[in-house]
């Protein structure tokens, strides 16, 4: 319905590199619009808010994620202009503001994957917590504990938030500051499992990562890896933790995490550290 729709105003290849680029969360509508495309912004995005029944906003996002706070510009182009919305994965209920801090829909089979790993009793530190989604949908899944950390505090403030709305008071602990300093004060040796979810500056905070996570415990990380055949981005993932990591580690496994670009993967290499 929604190609057909689009039909009446973009070629058939124009509409499925639309649709292709729009992500939907709760009443909200983000879409990334190529630069040939720009003059039809507006048809777009009423077109988009009269086919998708449930959404209330459609956003043009006119910058990438970026900066300490991982946020980004959003454009106002159909509807009312708010970017604070609920959102449900997986039996979880999240608040989110998509333009003041991360959050990403396309991570929801890794966010299961995490889950499904933790173990009864673990502890678990979240290095990059966004508004807690890794965190919490952990938490829910199993009994552990979560110390939740973000530099954002809108993000910090939302994780508060999600934290009372799934009942997870005292199993999540949200943290809002620089996670190296926090690391270091309160929370060496403390994670049975560490994630550090900020791929494309992994290499600079392995070093809190390690000093977090204790002698056998896992480390997920993140990295942004290129790969001329897609077959190779794990492996070439795994080759680029083993030769950045100052400590012994087994691979336990390698993935990618989703596409990100022409020959460019977000990757996730997990390893138990030895001390």
């Amino acid at each position: 319905m929604l190609k057909k729709a689009l039909d009446s105003i973009l070629t058939t290849q124009e509409s499925e590199e639309l649709i292709s680029a729009f992500d939907q969360i709760g009443d909200i509508i983000i879409v990334r619009i190529p630069d040939s495309l720009l003059s039809k912004k507006k048809l777009i995005g009423d077109t988009l808010l009269k086919e998708v029944k449930i959404v209330k906003s459609v956003f043009y996002q006119a910058s990438p994620v970026e900066g300490d706070f991982r946020t980004r510009n959003l454009e106002i182009l159909a509807g009312k202009d708010k970017t604070e919305t609920e959102y449900k994965e997986f039996g979880c209920r999240f608040v989110v503001d998509v333009a003041n801090a991360f959050f990403s829909p396309r991570l929801s089979t890794e966010r299961e994957r995490i889950a499904s790993q933790i173990q009864e009793g673990e502890t678990m530190v979240n290095m990059f917590a966004g508004v807690g989604m890794f965190s919490i949908m952990a938490a829910k899944k199993k009994n552990c504990t979560v110390y939740s950390i973000d530099i954002n505090p809108i993000a910090s403030k939302l994780c508060e938030k999600n934290i009372e709305l799934n009942k997870l008071a005292g199993k999540v602990i949200s943290i809002n500051g620089d996670t190296v300093k926090i690391i270091e004060e309160n929370l060496q040796d403390k994670a049975d499992r560490t994630l550090m979810l900020l791929p494309e500056r992994s290499d600079e905070f392995l070093a809190s990562a390690i000093k977090t996570t204790k002698d056998g415990g896992i480390i997920h990380y993140y990295s942004h890896i290129h790969a001329d055949k897609k077959s190779d981005a794990g492996k070439l993932s795994e080759k680029h933790y083993l030769e950045v990591t100052p400590v012994k580690s087994e691979i336990l496994t390698s993935k990618i995490v989703r596409p990100v670009g022409p020959r460019y993967y977000q990757t996730v290499v997990d390893v138990k550290i030895s001390k």
